[in-house]
């Protein structure tokens, strides 16, 4: 039997490693899935570099000489993390030169307190951007109202994204009109689009989690752990509706590529379902899978590598509608308590980052202060 992860690639899907640290780079392990497996992008956000930062021994070295030079704990961690992404993209260059800039990529989330602020995000994306000084970065934008904006204007200046914490397919619809938007204000300013690339990354695994609490409080428990792979499949019909026609198509005679969807949170939080549940229902072409080492693990020894992202899609919206009927709020789910529960998150860890990293500073370079 040969590696399903591979085979999932040949059916037009990518799949990314959904986490970054020095073990991983310094061990040759990312180096490992790159070759044998055919992982082609890897994710990261706060959560991440907390376990790794927090957790290792490997950055002390980096932490105590950016505190000798006098670093406070926020640029300590901005300096540490960029070394990291920056190795990361190198041994993805290969692979991103191979697909012409539209795979092989890795990411770097924005500061969590800039997923209000629009003006905020588009400067500290560009300036981040330039900083790591690699081809291949996307910089990740939260999908807030805001963050939509910023994605905008962002690929309107050129700035490859990778758009997070999306739940909604409403919101999906704005993000990807927003990619149509700024690669058509791009062509009419005559710069060019063909290197741009951006993802939209849905939480699947955190739909079913707050969907299936509160079928349990309904009593409607034989629903549980449909909601997420419908949502999914709905986004992806949107995807192919708005990245088709005329509009779309004077856009990729001009060079412009799709945004891709990129399913997100793919590790099975509810020991009942399948360790590969979030894999084997979301292949299909033009979309990425991004999985943390237990889900890639899973995959390569027991997954199914058949195209299902758009098999029973009406289907999907019929489930999606039976929870509205039997009184489980969507909207107010999708749209607003899992984008909030999601920043909150995020700037939880990246506070509780930086606390670590001065912690450290103070140890590894206490004469610092």
């Amino acid at each position: 039997m040969g590696n399903p992860l591979l085979a999932i690639r040949e059916l037009g899907q990518s799949i990314w490693l959904d986490n970054i640290s020095r073990e991983l780079l310094d061990s040759g392990k990312l180096a490992q899935l790159i070759a044998d497996d055919g992982i082609s992008g890897v994710t990261s956000n706060p959560t991440i570099f907390e376990k790794a930062i927090g957790h290792s021994e490997l950055y002390d070295r980096g932490v105590s000489a950016a505190a000798h030079d006098g670093l406070d704990a926020r640029a300590i961690f901005f300096r540490v993390a960029y070394a990291d992404i920056r190795d990361g993209a190198d041994l993805l260059r290969a692979t991103y030169d191979a697909a012409d800039g539209q795979d092989g990529h890795i990411s770097f989330e924005l500061p969590p307190e800039l997923a209000r602020d629009a003006a905020g995000s588009i400067e500290a994306a560009k300036r981040i951007k330039a900083e790591i000084d690699r081809p291949n970065v996307l910089i990740k934008v939260p999908a807030t109202p805001e963050g939509v904006d910023a994605f905008r204007e962002l690929t309107a200046a050129g700035v490859s994204v990778n758009v997070t914490l999306l739940f909604a397919v409403e919101r999906y619809e704005e993000i990807a009109n927003a990619w149509v938007d700024g690669l058509e204000r791009r062509v009419a300013a005559g710069e060019p689009i063909d290197r741009l690339a951006s993802v939209a990354s849905f939480f699947v695994s955190r739909v079913d989690g707050k969907v299936d609490a509160r079928l349990e409080q309904l009593g409607h428990s034989e629903l549980q752990g449909i909601a997420a792979v419908a949502n999914a499949k709905l986004a992806y019909r949107s995807f192919q509706r708005i990245f088709s026609g005329p509009r779309w198509e004077a856009i990729a005679a001009a060079g412009g590529h799709v945004q891709r969807p990129l399913w997100a949170s793919t590790s099975t939080k509810n020991p009942a379902y399948p360790d590969t549940l979030y894999v084997d229902t979301l292949i299909g072409p033009d979309t990425v899978n991004t999985m943390p080492e237990v889900t890639i693990d899973a995959t390569r020894e027991r997954g199914h590598a058949t195209r299902t992202i758009d098999v029973k899609v009406d289907t999907a919206a019929e489930h999606m509608a039976e929870l509205e009927r039997l009184g489980v709020d969507l909207d107010r789910i999708l749209v607003h308590e899992l984008v909030d529960e999601g920043v909150e998150s995020f700037q939880k860890s990246f506070d509780s980052l930086i606390s670590t990293i001065d912690a450290k500073a103070r140890e590894l370079a206490p004469a610092r202060a």
